[in-house]
Protein backbone atom coordinates (compact mmCIF):
# COMPACT_ATOMS: atom_id res chain seq x y z
CA UNK A 1 0.00 0.00 0.00
CA UNK A 2 2.72 2.38 0.69
CA UNK A 3 4.78 1.75 -2.45
CA UNK A 4 1.06 2.79 -4.49
CA UNK A 5 0.71 5.99 -2.41
CA UNK A 6 4.05 6.64 -3.09
CA UNK A 7 4.11 5.78 -6.97
CA UNK A 8 1.03 8.04 -6.66
CA UNK A 9 2.30 10.67 -4.93
CA UNK A 10 5.37 11.14 -7.66
CA UNK A 11 2.80 11.29 -10.46
CA UNK A 12 0.65 13.70 -9.22
CA UNK A 13 3.85 15.75 -8.29
CA UNK A 14 5.15 15.14 -11.76
CA UNK A 15 1.91 16.69 -13.22
CA UNK A 16 1.88 19.38 -11.35
CA UNK A 17 5.83 20.54 -12.35
CA UNK A 18 5.20 19.89 -16.01
CA UNK A 19 5.24 23.53 -17.72
CA UNK A 20 2.06 24.67 -19.08
CA UNK A 21 1.91 26.00 -22.60
CA UNK A 22 0.98 29.32 -22.83
CA UNK A 23 0.20 31.71 -25.86
CA UNK A 24 0.19 35.93 -25.96
CA UNK A 25 -2.33 34.72 -29.11
CA UNK A 26 -4.38 33.12 -27.15
CA UNK A 27 -8.04 34.54 -27.03
CA UNK A 28 -9.15 33.39 -23.74
CA UNK A 29 -8.86 36.62 -22.20
CA UNK A 30 -10.69 38.49 -24.71
CA UNK A 31 -13.73 35.70 -24.75
CA UNK A 32 -13.69 36.62 -20.58
CA UNK A 33 -14.08 40.73 -21.65
CA UNK A 34 -17.33 39.30 -24.10
CA UNK A 35 -16.63 41.25 -26.64
CA UNK A 36 -16.19 39.78 -30.06
CA UNK A 37 -16.29 40.79 -33.75
CA UNK A 38 -18.68 38.91 -36.28
CA UNK A 39 -17.60 39.21 -40.36
CA UNK A 40 -19.68 39.16 -43.11
CA UNK A 41 -18.78 38.56 -46.53
CA UNK A 42 -21.61 38.99 -49.08
CA UNK A 43 -21.70 38.01 -52.68
CA UNK A 44 -23.78 39.80 -55.35
CA UNK A 45 -24.87 38.93 -58.48
CA UNK A 46 -23.32 40.76 -61.34
CA UNK A 47 -24.09 44.08 -61.74
CA UNK A 48 -26.05 44.33 -58.28
CA UNK A 49 -23.68 45.45 -55.93
CA UNK A 50 -23.68 48.75 -56.54
CA UNK A 51 -27.00 48.96 -56.51
CA UNK A 52 -27.56 47.25 -52.76
CA UNK A 53 -24.87 49.76 -51.81
CA UNK A 54 -26.40 52.82 -52.06
CA UNK A 55 -29.47 51.39 -51.14
CA UNK A 56 -27.83 50.16 -47.24
CA UNK A 57 -26.21 53.91 -47.43
CA UNK A 58 -30.10 55.47 -47.58
CA UNK A 59 -30.57 52.67 -44.31
CA UNK A 60 -27.49 52.06 -42.56
CA UNK A 61 -28.76 54.06 -39.48
CA UNK A 62 -31.56 51.39 -38.79
CA UNK A 63 -28.80 49.18 -38.94
CA UNK A 64 -26.79 50.75 -36.77
CA UNK A 65 -28.60 51.96 -34.24
CA UNK A 66 -28.52 48.33 -32.62
CA UNK A 67 -24.92 47.90 -32.66
CA UNK A 68 -21.45 49.40 -33.90
CA UNK A 69 -20.11 49.17 -37.31
CA UNK A 70 -16.83 48.52 -37.51
CA UNK A 71 -16.46 48.63 -41.35
CA UNK A 72 -17.71 48.05 -44.24
CA UNK A 73 -15.25 47.60 -47.67
CA UNK A 74 -16.45 46.23 -51.24
CA UNK A 75 -13.45 44.01 -52.69
CA UNK A 76 -11.32 45.06 -55.45
CA UNK A 77 -9.09 42.06 -55.68
CA UNK A 78 -8.72 38.82 -54.13
CA UNK A 79 -11.58 35.93 -54.80
CA UNK A 80 -15.26 36.43 -56.08
CA UNK A 81 -15.83 39.70 -57.75
CA UNK A 82 -18.61 41.70 -56.82
CA UNK A 83 -18.22 41.12 -53.21
CA UNK A 84 -18.49 42.95 -49.59
CA UNK A 85 -17.69 42.77 -46.58
CA UNK A 86 -18.37 44.17 -42.69
CA UNK A 87 -16.90 43.72 -39.55
CA UNK A 88 -19.84 44.30 -36.94
CA UNK A 89 -18.94 44.66 -33.52
CA UNK A 90 -20.65 43.23 -30.06
CA UNK A 91 -20.67 43.33 -26.68
CA UNK A 92 -21.49 39.39 -26.13
CA UNK A 93 -23.58 36.64 -27.94
CA UNK A 94 -26.44 37.83 -26.04
CA UNK A 95 -26.48 41.28 -27.39
CA UNK A 96 -26.42 39.81 -30.62
CA UNK A 97 -29.28 37.91 -29.84
CA UNK A 98 -30.84 40.73 -28.79
CA UNK A 99 -30.03 43.11 -31.91
CA UNK A 100 -31.45 40.27 -34.35
CA UNK A 101 -34.41 39.96 -32.53
CA UNK A 102 -34.69 43.80 -33.04
CA UNK A 103 -34.14 44.24 -36.61
CA UNK A 104 -37.00 41.93 -37.42
CA UNK A 105 -39.57 43.65 -35.28
CA UNK A 106 -38.41 47.06 -37.13
CA UNK A 107 -40.92 47.17 -40.31
CA UNK A 108 -38.26 50.17 -41.67
CA UNK A 109 -35.19 47.93 -41.65
CA UNK A 110 -37.37 44.98 -42.98
CA UNK A 111 -38.64 47.11 -45.55
CA UNK A 112 -35.40 48.17 -47.32
CA UNK A 113 -34.17 44.42 -46.11
CA UNK A 114 -36.60 41.61 -47.72
CA UNK A 115 -36.63 43.24 -51.91
CA UNK A 116 -32.50 43.80 -51.50
CA UNK A 117 -32.27 40.21 -50.24
CA UNK A 118 -32.85 39.77 -54.24
CA UNK A 119 -29.61 41.27 -54.53
CA UNK A 120 -27.62 38.66 -53.45
CA UNK A 121 -26.14 35.68 -54.25
CA UNK A 122 -24.46 34.00 -51.08
CA UNK A 123 -23.61 34.83 -47.52
CA UNK A 124 -20.68 33.90 -45.18
CA UNK A 125 -20.18 34.97 -41.67
CA UNK A 126 -17.46 34.10 -39.47
CA UNK A 127 -17.37 35.03 -35.69
CA UNK A 128 -13.89 36.35 -34.21
CA UNK A 129 -11.98 37.93 -31.52
CA UNK A 130 -9.13 40.27 -30.92
CA UNK A 131 -5.98 38.77 -30.04
CA UNK A 132 -5.30 40.14 -26.33
CA UNK A 133 -2.29 42.27 -27.64
CA UNK A 134 -3.88 43.88 -29.65
CA UNK A 135 -6.28 46.74 -29.91
CA UNK A 136 -8.41 47.72 -32.91
CA UNK A 137 -6.73 50.72 -34.48
CA UNK A 138 -8.36 53.91 -36.40
CA UNK A 139 -6.26 55.08 -39.29
CA UNK A 140 -5.37 58.73 -39.10
CA UNK A 141 -6.63 59.39 -43.38
CA UNK A 142 -8.46 57.94 -45.67
CA UNK A 143 -6.88 54.60 -47.38
CA UNK A 144 -7.07 51.10 -48.81
CA UNK A 145 -7.24 48.14 -46.48
CA UNK A 146 -5.92 44.64 -46.96
CA UNK A 147 -7.34 41.52 -45.23
CA UNK A 148 -4.98 38.81 -45.18
CA UNK A 149 -6.46 35.28 -43.82
CA UNK A 150 -3.88 32.74 -42.81
CA UNK A 151 -5.06 29.50 -42.36
CA UNK A 152 -2.96 27.25 -39.77
CA UNK A 153 -1.89 23.99 -39.03
CA UNK A 154 -4.29 22.13 -36.03
CA UNK A 155 -2.97 22.76 -32.42
CA UNK A 156 -4.18 26.29 -31.63
CA UNK A 157 -2.12 29.37 -30.36
CA UNK A 158 -0.19 27.46 -28.29
CA UNK A 159 1.76 25.92 -31.32
CA UNK A 160 2.00 29.01 -33.73
CA UNK A 161 0.94 32.15 -31.99
CA UNK A 162 4.03 33.37 -30.54
CA UNK A 163 5.82 32.95 -34.11
CA UNK A 164 3.02 34.27 -35.91
CA UNK A 165 3.17 37.45 -33.60
CA UNK A 166 6.84 38.03 -34.11
CA UNK A 167 6.27 37.77 -38.16
CA UNK A 168 3.56 40.23 -37.72
CA UNK A 169 5.65 42.36 -35.50
CA UNK A 170 8.98 42.27 -37.92
CA UNK A 171 6.60 43.98 -40.79
CA UNK A 172 4.68 46.55 -38.21
CA UNK A 173 7.41 47.64 -36.24
CA UNK A 174 9.65 48.71 -39.36
CA UNK A 175 6.82 50.23 -41.06
CA UNK A 176 6.44 48.71 -43.72
CA UNK A 177 2.15 48.69 -43.36
CA UNK A 178 0.09 50.21 -40.73
CA UNK A 179 -1.34 47.08 -38.23
CA UNK A 180 -5.72 47.81 -37.51
CA UNK A 181 -6.65 44.21 -35.89
CA UNK A 182 -5.73 41.01 -35.58
CA UNK A 183 -8.59 38.14 -35.26
CA UNK A 184 -9.13 35.02 -34.65
CA UNK A 185 -11.77 32.54 -35.59
CA UNK A 186 -14.01 31.09 -32.69
CA UNK A 187 -16.94 29.97 -35.44
CA UNK A 188 -16.40 29.15 -38.57
CA UNK A 189 -12.83 27.62 -40.17
CA UNK A 190 -11.12 26.87 -36.74
CA UNK A 191 -6.99 28.23 -36.32
CA UNK A 192 -7.48 30.58 -38.84
CA UNK A 193 -6.50 34.54 -38.42
CA UNK A 194 -7.41 37.50 -39.94
CA UNK A 195 -4.55 40.10 -40.18
CA UNK A 196 -6.05 44.00 -41.66
CA UNK A 197 -3.41 46.06 -42.31
CA UNK A 198 -3.65 49.59 -43.86
CA UNK A 199 -1.94 51.18 -46.66
CA UNK A 200 -2.23 54.83 -48.38
CA UNK A 201 -2.69 52.93 -51.91
CA UNK A 202 -2.58 50.03 -53.33
CA UNK A 203 0.93 50.95 -54.69
CA UNK A 204 2.01 52.02 -51.52
CA UNK A 205 1.44 48.78 -50.18
CA UNK A 206 3.23 46.85 -53.25
CA UNK A 207 5.95 49.37 -52.71
CA UNK A 208 6.06 48.18 -48.98
CA UNK A 209 5.72 44.36 -49.69
CA UNK A 210 8.63 44.31 -52.21
CA UNK A 211 11.15 46.24 -49.65
CA UNK A 212 10.38 43.88 -47.07
CA UNK A 213 10.66 40.86 -48.88
CA UNK A 214 14.32 41.67 -48.96
CA UNK A 215 14.62 42.80 -45.50
CA UNK A 216 16.27 40.02 -43.77
CA UNK A 217 14.82 41.05 -40.54
CA UNK A 218 11.46 40.03 -42.11
CA UNK A 219 12.73 36.98 -44.05
CA UNK A 220 13.56 35.21 -40.77
CA UNK A 221 10.59 36.33 -38.45
CA UNK A 222 8.68 34.88 -41.54
CA UNK A 223 10.17 31.76 -41.91
CA UNK A 224 9.86 31.01 -38.69
CA UNK A 225 6.38 31.34 -39.23
CA UNK A 226 5.34 29.42 -42.16
CA UNK A 227 6.66 26.29 -40.46
CA UNK A 228 2.86 26.16 -39.29
CA UNK A 229 1.00 27.87 -42.26
CA UNK A 230 -1.35 25.81 -44.31
CA UNK A 231 -2.52 28.57 -46.61
CA UNK A 232 -3.03 32.28 -46.99
CA UNK A 233 -5.16 34.17 -48.99
CA UNK A 234 -5.27 38.00 -48.98
CA UNK A 235 -7.81 41.01 -50.60
CA UNK A 236 -7.53 44.43 -51.17
CA UNK A 237 -10.56 46.24 -49.95
CA UNK A 238 -11.88 50.09 -50.59
CA UNK A 239 -14.07 51.49 -47.82
CA UNK A 240 -17.69 52.46 -48.88
CA UNK A 241 -18.99 55.58 -48.57
CA UNK A 242 -20.77 55.09 -45.21
CA UNK A 243 -17.69 52.65 -43.47
CA UNK A 244 -16.48 54.22 -40.27
CA UNK A 245 -13.24 52.87 -40.91
CA UNK A 246 -12.36 54.68 -44.03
Amino acid sequence: MLVLRSGLTRALAARTLAPQVHSSFATGPRQYDGTFYEFRTYYFKPSKMNEFLENLKKNIHLRTAHSELVGSWSVEFGGKMNKVFHIWKYDNFAHRTEVRKALAKNKDWQQFLIPNLALIDEQEFEITYLVPWCKLEKPAKEGVYELVIFQMKPGGPALWGDAFRRALNAHVDLGYSKLVGVFHTEYGALNRVHVLWWNESADSRAAGRHQSHEDPRVVAAVRESVNYLVSQQNMLLLPTSFSPLK
